[in-house]
């Protein structure tokens, strides 16, 4: 008897942002709230450069964990060739 499962197989993965991209997207965030539309909104001005804060925070330990991640399979190899692991 076949059992129905929660896992969907119609979506489509959303492709993930490169901390490079996530930079950018902090760019135009920043670059839009300084515009001349969102001077005298100072709510909107607000939340744009708080949310560019957090891509830039988010970018930078989306790099530390790739970086981490090197690092770590490099160590995983050299141990393998050492016959270590």
């Amino acid at each position: 008897m076949a059992q129905a499962s929660d896992d969907s197989t119609n979506t489509t993965p959303t492709p993930q942002m490169r901390p490079e991209e996530m930079r950018g997207l902090a760019q135009r965030l920043r670059a839009r709230a300084e515009s001349v539309l969102l001077r005298h909104q100072p709510e909107q001005h607000r939340d744009l450069t708080t949310a560019a804060g957090l891509i830039e925070q988010f970018a930078d330990l989306a790099t530390e964990v790739l970086s981490s991640a090197a690092v770590i399979d490099r160590l995983a190899r050299l141990l393998r060739i050492a016959g270590g692991a």
